[in-house]
């Protein structure tokens, strides 16, 4: 991981010690929350003065809050804009308040940051968006991305990556060249709809590399296996066969299903149309089948608009658990002083699988009056 010397050196500016502004730094840019465990996980602190410091200067700098969640316990969250600011960070959406499930991902996350902070992390949708666009000549519309509504008066903004999940380059085989590595984070959901989900939204920009890995990002081993079915069967099957071939039938198909011509589609057919229908949605491919169906385009011309299949193309899987290391040392916390915004404890809460993905209510419990009067002025 790459942390420039000035935005460690600003973020000490503000009162923070070296191994505060590091931690600072990493839970601003990928997470946004973090719970006082992996403070201690990456400065490898004890519970006593400097988790007592840490916490007293949050509190007093308005940089963060506290708030505890049911079935999920307490959290910080860092969301001061002149923080963000003094990094160049400001707009990101980790400073915004968010859902319980968005806070368990973001937590997990920052779990598998902390421990692989080898890597060579690709940070701000620039730096994603110029590696695969510049560095890799990849076209712009491989990538994933979503359209945001602007006000009545403004045009709609087209952001690319908005998961955030880790995206890096690896570099642990020293024979062969850095391998771009993309992600999912699983905070422990019920089913893997969120992670086909997000292999399809993906799927252009797999397409289009001839060498990546796959890392699913858990805390529970559950899905592993039906994860990795459904990575073979959604990217590794489709990536070696011809994408231009299955365009065409998409296109015939749609067109059929267009004219209402029903009694021409078996179950079968049915089924790969609806599948083709989420791997082919997007502005390029609606505007290829209008010029298609109007004879403006020939299958050949279809087939020139999309690269051969490219032989040994690898798409490799991995799966990393994470572990939340648990600190039970019950003598430091003692020494800890009382402070408004609670102090940094060795009872901290574990990870729960969710019941439901979908869930997005924020259910908070007031700690008690006092908490909640810090949390109206900070938050």
């Amino acid at each position: 991981m790459k942390i420039e010397d000035h935005d460690i050196a600003a973020i000490k500016a503000l009162g923070y010690t070296e191994a505060e502004a590091r931690f600072l730094y990493i839970v601003a840019t990928h997470s946004g929350y973090f719970v006082p465990r992996q403070f201690l996980d990456l400065t490898g602190a004890r519970w006593g003065y400097r988790t007592d410091q840490l916490s007293r200067k949050l509190e007093s700098r308005g940089h963060a809050t506290w708030r505890e969640y049911q079935d999920t316990g307490g959290v910080y969250h860092l969301f001061s804009k002149k923080l963000y600011a003094e990094i160049g960070k400001e707009n990101l959406r980790n400073r915004r308040r968010h859902s319980v499930e968005f806070i368990r991902t973001r937590l997990v996350l920052l779990d598998f940051v902390i421990a692989n902070q080898h890597y060579d992390y690709l940070e701000t949708e620039e730096q994603k968006v110029c590696y695969f666009c510049k560095e890799l000549a990849l076209p712009k519309t491989c990538l994933p991305a979503k359209t945001y509504e602007g006000s009545s008066s403004s045009e709609p903004t087209l952001r690319y990556f908005v998961d955030k999940y880790p995206l890096f380059l690896d570099s642990s085989r020293p024979s062969s060249s850095p391998v771009v590595t993309l992600s999912y984070v699983d905070p422990g959901y019920s089913s893997i709809a969120g992670f086909s989900n997000h292999l399809n939204a993906y799927r252009p920009l797999f397409r289009e590399l001839n060498e990546f890995q796959f890392l699913l990002i858990s805390n529970s081993p559950v899905h592993f296996a039906d994860a990795e079915k459904c990575f073979s069967s959604l990217v590794r099957a489709p990536i070696s066969t011809e994408i231009a071939a299955d365009v065409l039938r998409y296109f015939r198909l749609r067109k059929a299903w267009d004219l209402k011509k029903y009694a021409l589609f078996s179950n079968n057919e049915i089924e790969w149309l609806n599948d083709a229908t989420r791997r082919f949605q997007g502005d390029r491919f609606d505007s290829l089948h209008a010029a298609w169906c109007s004879g403006k385009l020939t299958d050949d011309d279809v087939r020139r608009q999309f690269p051969t299949a490219t032989p040994n193309r690898k798409a490799d899987f991995q799966t990393f658990l994470v572990r939340g290391n648990r600190r039970e040392d019950g003598a430091a916390c003692k020494t800890l002083k009382p402070s408004s915004v609670p102090d940094f404890r060795s009872k901290d809460f574990a990870l729960q699988p969710l019941p439901e993905a979908n869930s997005r209510e924020t259910r908070e419990i007031p700690r008690d009056e006092k908490a909640q009067k810090d949390a109206a002025k900070f938050g």
